[in-house]
């Protein structure tokens, strides 16, 4: 089977930007991928894209260049981008192409997501209750699981204690400043036990990929990290995610649980072998409990690991390193991209100022409403 490489990264820097559009973003990521790879967007034999509230993906067409090329336009809800990296992942491991792009951008307005629960085929009821407001969901489902697994609100806030420290050091980061322990216990309550600064924001921002085959790759006189493993699952019966109107007795696993298996088993690899991890931080309880449904620890074994900094910079596995959704906020279409890019700088040695020694194999993980996970392996 064909393998399929990452040859030419690109990002505009995530935050609040007034006087860009969500898709000059797109198309600032797009043409910095394109100059990253010292190709032009003629070369391209595909492409896929993913933008929520900024428009179709490709809209960035007139842009770049109307060459007919094809491009199909993905919505995965949070997983939107990791679902675009997927589809041009498929692309060239069918040997249908051999060179495309994936992009993804947003712009959010400020404010939590509350959706319609109508378009999620959910009863009036339930956004009355204000369970369509995902701070509220969030912070029962890590209420639940503190009291299950002896979670504390000092781990939640040194979760984000570590985003910001890391976001300090990140040019594309938003929140570039740290924010002390006490600082982050004591900020303004939104949704116990999640204060102010544990919650991500919606945001602004886009990412773009140049992916390629081994052999397109070596004609090019090109190099990248190989995409050793990707997969995309959706919730199973059982499953407690974002909407679930219910927690049902019998639980099943998590997307989330789902799409790590499937991954570590096509990659051929296990939890114990990955060097640096971005995984999905809307909240900071999402962290700890990603931690264990990734693989990488059992439920409760957070407590300890974050307490002694196992996942800080310079930890046995560093997690969000360029300070995740927390330091970053929450661009849908571009967020997921946005931890493949950090991989991909990680492994090629260009995360300068928080860049993991010797990393060879990194993890990626996005998750979505109403309950799917994306989970992409990076190999160098």
């Amino acid at each position: 089977m064909t393998n399929v490489r990452i040859v030419g990264v690109g990002i505009h820097t995530f935050g609040r930007h007034p006087a860009k559009t969500g898709l000059d973003q797109g198309v600032h990521a797009a043409r910095e991928a394109l100059g990253d790879a010292g190709l032009e967007w003629s070369d391209m034999q595909f492409g896929f894209g993913g933008s929520s509230a900024a428009g179709n993906a490709d809209a960035v067409l007139p842009r770049l260049g109307l060459t007919g090329v094809q491009f199909v336009n993905v919505a995965n809800g949070c997983a939107t981008g990791g679902s675009a990296l997927l589809s041009g992942y498929w692309a060239i491991k069918s040997g249908e192409f051999d060179l495309g792009l994936v992009v993804g951008f947003d712009k959010h307005p400020r404010g939590a997501f509350n959706s319609d629960p109508s378009e999620w085929g959910l009863p009036d009821w339930y956004g009355e209750q204000g369970m369509m407001l995902t701070t509220q969901f969030f912070a029962n489902k890590i209420t639940r699981y503190m009291s299950l697994h002896g979670i504390t609100s000092t781990t939640l806030a040194r979760v984000a204690e570590k985003a910001f420290e890391n976001g300090s050091k990140t040019p594309h980061a938003w929140r570039r400043e740290p924010v002390g322990l006490n600082t982050i216990l004591n900020s303004q309550m939104l949704s116990d036990p999640l204060t102010k600064f544990m919650f991500c924001s919606p945001a602004e921002g886009g990412v773009a990929l140049i992916l390629a085959s081994d052999r397109k790759m070596r004609e090019l006189g090109l190099a990248g990290p190989r995409l050793r493993g990707a997969a995309v699952r959706t919730r199973v019966n059982g499953s407690f995610e974002v909407f679930s109107p219910s927690l049902d007795v019998e639980r099943g696993p998590s997307p989330t649980v789902l799409a790590s298996k499937a991954c570590f088993e096509m990659a051929e690899v296990g939890p114990s072998e990955i060097d640096v991890a971005q995984i999905q931080d809307t909240e900071s309880g999402a962290e700890v409990m990603h931690m264990a449904e990734n693989g990488f620890c059992t439920d409760g074994e957070q407590e300890q690991l974050i307490a002694d900094g196992a996942t800080r910079l310079g930890g046995k596995l560093p997690i969000n390193t360029d300070g995740g959704c927390l330091a970053c906020g929450e661009p849908i279409g571009a967020s997921g991209l946005r931890q493949v890019y950090e991989n991909a700088q990680q492994l090629r040695g260009r995360a300068e100022g928080r860049q993991v020694e010797g990393a060879r194999l990194g993890y990626s993980q996005v998750y979505g409403a109403p309950g799917i996970s994306g989970v992409v392996i990076l190999e160098v």
